[in-house]
């Protein structure tokens, strides 16, 4: 455990800004364009914005939605309402009325942080039944009707700001509280709160700093939004050593990105595969990314085609896969040492964490097998929000009072050295003609296909073969695909089953608010324009027996 993690033991989560304000007060903690804050300066604002929180009503273990878009009002309203002792609620800023109004339903969140100007919005969450108080932040239009709807309990972001000082409130929570309420996608069904504690978090950060040997004169670039994970993790890390953030809003612009890294030195940036595809094809020869010391990936496994090409146009930057998920935040890291001799792999487990493999009965695995990645450790989440009975299908008992262990639902195959490569979550699986397809399996075959930018592979409903294969492709820009090439590709290194038995090339595949490509999406949009795909030649598959 490195000397950062040492000294966080036993704390919460706000601790992480206020230690680094306590060590380095006037070192840059963020820069959000051309506005830089120093770590004294983010914490007292934060300080004013719990206190604020308070005098608005808002009392320990009290939910409080923040939906900002990335900035420093986002990270100050996060870490005011951890000072506050409430569980903190992010919520993706382009998040819609009815959407954001139904989670401050189910979380029964007694305050919102939300910019003014999101005025259509404002009126249609005013009717959450939970709702005591409002922070507004920036002008919007007129919304002198809150003070009524709120009893003059509506606050507003710059004012609680500026009146911080260096002394928080009177602590009402501890490291065994929960500190976030972060909703999954829903993308299969009702978005699911993920309670996340504040020794947990606390753990985990230090753990991944650990291996990343992350360090206070680091430059960490962050494009992911705040709401996401992994893109919390990196603020969180950050702040922990006393870094320095780069927030911007988003990848938009990748050239605007490239120069950023130069002008501000950056010493680390964060993937997904969608920023992965796009750094593979980019011309980087013109840049500067000589500061650069390290990549890392966790919002889903690297196509190790895309791995290949991006470590061999910077050489000298460590690249470290990783794989986690909400509910534990991180799992597990592939050393840079190992990324060219097992590029398919997501590594072992992360320091302080315990996991094994899992059949469908709940047997422990060997090495060697494909199973259920069972995780054990700090980290794991406490359960789901008011959801017992879903929590009780993913969380077991541990060995010791109070321990959860975690089913991930996600398939892994863990060699003799327990190296493991994600294989797919288990609802993913593509069962067809009677065999078990994973999809990215197919994925990283379409990923090598020549002109090929990305990929994804679903399950479609087949009367036949109970599932078929089915791939949709973009190309690279300037590019074009035959369908029927693509098949033969893949018919040429893949079983006769797992050739796609339909490739749609689409000018772009859809993507979450967190940059993932939505599969989901893929599968309603053929749920409501159904192709009848034509059989695929018997020659496409010349080469199996």
């Amino acid at each position: 455990m490195n000397d950062v993690a040492a000294t966080m033991a036993g704390k919460t989560l706000d601790d992480v800004l206020a230690g680094s304000a306590e060590r380095f007060p006037d070192k840059t903690a963020l820069v959000v364009g051309t506005t830089r804050i120093s770590y004294a300066e983010l914490d007292r604002a934060a300080n004013g914005v719990a206190v604020g929180l308070r005098v608005l009503g808002v009392v320990a273990g009290d939910r409080v939605a923040v939906c900002l878009d990335n900035g420093i009002e986002g990270v100050v309203s996060y870490f005011g309402a951890l000072k506050a002792g409430a569980m903190v609620m992010l919520v993706n800023h382009s998040t819609k009325g009815d959407k954001l109004k139904a989670l401050i339903d189910d979380a029964e969140a007694s305050a919102l942080i939300i910019d003014a100007a999101k005025a259509d919005t404002v009126a249609v969450i005013t009717t959450a039944v939970s709702l005591r108080s409002v922070v507004l932040v920036g002008e919007g239009p007129d919304l002198a009707g809150l003070n009524e709807q709120f009893n003059d309990r509506v606050g507003h972001f710059e004012a609680l700001m500026s009146s911080g000082t260096g002394t928080p409130p009177a602590r009402h929570h501890s490291a065994d509280d929960v500190a976030m309420l972060l909703y999954t996608s829903g993308s299969t069904g009702k978005p699911k709160g993920v309670m996340l504690l504040h020794h947990g978090m606390v753990s985990v950060v230090g753990q991944i700093n650990d291996y990343l040997h992350t360090r206070h004169d680091d430059v960490v670039l962050q494009v992911l939004p705040l709401s996401f994970g992994y893109g919390l993790t990196q603020l969180l890390t950050c702040f922990a050593v006393g870094a320095t953030l780069v927030l911007e809003r988003s990848f938009a612009f990748p050239q605007v990105i490239w120069k950023k890294i130069a002008a501000e030195k950056v010493t680390c940036f964060s993937m997904v595969p969608t920023i992965a595809t796009i750094l593979a094809q980019a011309d980087l020869g013109p840049h500067d990314f000589s500061s650069l010391r390290l990549l890392t990936n966790a919002g889903a496994a690297l196509p190790t085609e895309l791995l290949r090409v991006i470590a061999a146009k910077l050489p000298r930057t460590s690249i470290y896969p990783m794989y986690g998920q909400t509910e534990c935040v991180r799992a597990s890291y592939l050393p840079p040492t190992e990324v060219h001799t097992r590029p398919a792999s997501v590594g072992r487990g992360i320091p302080g964490q315990d996991h094994w493999l899992v059949d469908d009965d709940g047997n422990i695995l060997p090495p060697g097998s494909t199973g259920q990645l069972v995780v054990r450790g700090p980290h794991v989440m406490l359960g789901y929000w008011r959801m017992p009975e879903v929590t009780a299908k993913k969380i077991l008992p541990g060995r010791h009072p109070r321990e959860r262990v975690l089913l991930t639902g996600d398939l892994f195959s863990m060699d003799q050295e327990g190296w493991l490569t994600f294989v797919s979550r288990m609802d993913d699986i593509i069962k067809t003609r009677g065999e078990k397809v994973s999809p990215k399996e197919v994925e990283n075959v379409l990923y090598a296909v020549d002109h090929v930018a990305e990929a994804a592979v679903i399950g479609v409903p087949d009367p036949i073969l109970g599932q078929a294969v089915w791939a949709f492709v973009a190309a690279k820009p300037g590019m074009t695909l035959d369908p029927k090439a693509v098949q033969r590709q893949c018919a040429a290194q893949l079983e006769d089953f797992a050739v796609p038995r339909m490739v749609m090339v689409v000018d772009e595949l859809p993507k979450t608010p967190n940059a993932k490509i939505d599969k989901q999406a893929l599968r309603e949009r053929h749920a409501v324009n159904p192709i009848v795909p034509t059989s695929i030649p018997r020659s496409l598959h010349a080469h199996h027996s």
